[in-house]
């Protein structure tokens, strides 16, 4: 059988399962990935586990959102990650180095691996050759114990590339395009699989924007084959010998498919407030600027810097416009340094940040309420730059640095100079003893570093008997999961105590649902539209609610990965597919469940009495394996039960 690249990662790595679209299957994990607000729960999951030591090689803590050190909270952070990864023998890589996903590319990706991190946009990988895969915490740490990650079996999309990128067009207007197509859920259950003579044209690293923001479109994984784009990356970091060169086979069927003729694009820009809002820059050109933002997992490539670097080149940014810099990594921003494109961005007026995410999840370079941002960052969801009124659009950084210059949005192609031609450099600075390592095995290991603000995770109840239990949140299509729990310096230090968190909650959708929540109610309901819970992959929006109280989710439709999060802590997630039922449960005051586990286990509906003594048929997608869980009350619970009944 002829098969695709993506479902021959799979085989590699099926542990068990039938590969059928829809079906649930169980992949080995090769690879882990952790970013430190998430990660610091992975620990405190690892340790709940019993685990002694990780599995997976290399396991890699990165230090990259919790970066600004207002106070002593985000350095306590450091030290607990620091020494949980010596403890558990996971390499830490500390504030500063950069932005997870490049630098795990640099330094650890390798093409024809799995990879399993607990942020959305651990897809990016696949940009080398490998299924990447964004999950949970709690997945995480259970693939890092040994265990397999379940996913549904996603159907192949397949991505045709022909033709050259126009001057003034990037990888990121390829992706823009997509979205443009498909929309924030067009690619839900799929995995993106580029292929085509256009990727001639493509380094690694634009292929890496691209894997990146398939997460935008609700996509499983991204993979790109691994051909002489990545050998070259490689190459660049001293790691040629971890070449594999992998492709399609020709003359595969793919599920579903997409044709782009690269020489066809121009400058493209998503308008607030979602990525998918998208329309030719020319169509947005003379709207006022107030910050040029550039930068992010979404725009990581040393060229991106350096094309900036060269657009504004002897020339000062506007006046009243602020163009940040947000290195991805220590090595891009030494190289950089090297090659002498650092002092053409601080000449020109740019402001310089530190390597890591910043900006991009509301910690720092909150720009004014109201005022236009253009941002090469993956998201635009209202006030996940840190201001709640914010207007951000995203863009290429050829868009942001034009627009820089001129004070407003501005179509690069109407700057009257030729296109800036920007190559890597065939050696990229590379220094890993930025990492620790943890001890061999045999060797002591510290006891865990408990601090204030990583306190023990809470117990929770196994799913109850009888559901009986008011509706406490009625909200409408696309809440991502930036509405559930948000990030920014307020809240984002707090990710890992969930009492403290708790107060947050919905803030920006409904301000009082956290103290309604807490009022002594034993249990609520939420219901809501499709797509509920796009976005970050963060598990607190399904922890820190259960910990309210919060017992069901009714929603249209689930963004993947936070379906799996609510199962994973013990809350139901059902659906309903029609207009006039969904009505009825938004005007229902209670939901009542009878026998909600039995009714499971006999099939794929729930039914359900709403408040004016009418009922309602609701349905649920969760295997075998996720009925156990929720009837337990969550992974932890479930798993606790497998180990007694095994020393039984």
């Amino acid at each position: 059988m002829k098969r695709t690249l993506s479902r021959k990662l799979i085989d590699d790595h099926l542990v068990s399962g039938n590969p059928q679209p829809g079906e649930e299957i169980a992949l080995r994990i090769d690879q882990a990935l952790l970013q430190d607000v998430l990660g610091s729960l992975v620990m405190l999951e690892l340790e709940a586990m019993g685990v002694e030591r990780v599995v997976t090689s290399p396991s890699v803590q990165y230090v990259d959102h919790a970066l600004v050190q207002a106070d002593g909270i985000n350095a306590e952070a450091h030290l607990f990650l620091e020494r949980a990864c010596q403890r558990l023998g996971v390499i830490y890589s500390g504030p500063g180095n950069g932005i997870s996903h490049p630098v795990h590319m640099e330094y650890f990706g390798r093409p024809g691996e799995t990879l399993a991190g607990c942020d959305s946009h651990t897809t990016a990988a696949g940009a080398l050759g490998m299924l990447a895969i964004g999950a949970g915490g709690i997945e995480i740490a259970q693939a890092m114990a040994g265990e397999p990650l379940y996913i549904t079996m996603p159907e192949v999309m397949g991505v045709y590339l022909e033709g050259t990128l126009p001057d003034w067009v990037s990888a990121r207007d390829v992706v823009l395009e997509l979205l443009r197509r498909h929309g924030v859920a067009g690619a839900k259950d799929c995995i993106l699989e580029y292929y085509g003579p256009g990727l001639a044209g493509l380094s690694a690293m634009d292929r890496h924007v691209m894997a990146n923001m398939g997460t935008e479109m609700g996509a499983t994984s991204s993979v790109f084959p691994s051909d002489e784009a990545v050998r070259t990356f490689l190459k660049a970091r001293g790691r040629e010998a971890d070449f594999r060169a992998l492709a399609a086979d020709d003359g595969c069927r793919y599920d579903r498919h997409e044709r782009i003729d690269l020489s066809m694009l121009e400058p493209l820009i998503a308008r607030p407030s979602s990525p998918d809002n998208v329309v030719p820059v020319r169509e947005a050109a003379g709207e006022p600027l107030y910050q040029a933002y550039i930068g992010s997992s979404g725009c990581p490539g040393y060229r991106d810097f350096a094309i900036t670097a060269d657009i504004v080149r002897g020339q000062m940014v506007a006046p009243g416009v602020s163009l940040d810099i947000n290195p991805s990594s220590r090595q891009v921003l030494a190289t950089l340094t090297r090659e002498g494109y650092l002092g053409d961005l601080i000449q020109a007026g740019a402001r310089l940040h530190q390597a890591g995410c910043n900006g991009c999840i509301g910690m720092g370079q909150a720009p004014a309420a109201g005022r236009n941002s253009l941002r090469t960052v993956p998201r635009n969801f209202p006030g996940r730059s840190g201001t709640r009124e914010d207007s951000v659009f995203l863009c290429s950084a050829e868009t942001a640095a034009a627009s820089a210059l001129t004070g407003v949005i501005t179509d690069p192609r109407t700057l009257g100079r030729p296109a800036p031609r920007i190559e890597e450099p065939g050696e990229m600075v590379v220094d890993p003893r930025m990492f620790v390592t943890p001890p061999e095995v045999g060797v002591t290991r510290p006891v865990m570093l408990a601090t204030t603000h990583t306190p023990a995770l809470p117990e929770m109840a196994a799913l109850s008997a009888r559901i009986e239990a008011p509706v406490l949140l009625r909200v409408g299509d696309n809440i991502s999961t930036d509405d559930i729990m948000p990030a920014g310096n307020r809240v984002l230090p707090l990710w890992s105590d969930v009492p403290a968190s708790a107060a947050f909650t919905f803030e920006a959708v409904d301000s009082g649902y956290a103290e309604r929540a807490g009022a002594g109610s034993s249990g609520h309901v939420i219901v809501a539209g499709h797509n509920y819970g796009q976005g970050s992959s963060r598990e607190n929006a399904a922890l820190v609610p259960r910990y309210l109280g919060l017992e069901v989710v009714i929603a249209k439709s689930f963004a993947r990965i936070h379906w799996q999060n609510l199962v994973s802590f013990g809350v139901l997630p059902l659906t309903v597919s029609d207009d006039a039922d969904h009505q009825r449960l938004m005007d229902s005051r209670a939901v009542t469940i009878e026998s909600p586990g039995e009714q499971i286990e006999r099939g794929t509906t729930v039914e359900a009495y709403l408040s004016d003594g009418t009922t309602v048929t609701l349905e649920h997608q969760l295997s075998e394996r996720q009925r156990d869980i929720l009837r337990a009350g969550g992974v932890i619970n479930h798993l606790k039960m497998k180990q007694e009944e095994t020393r039984v």
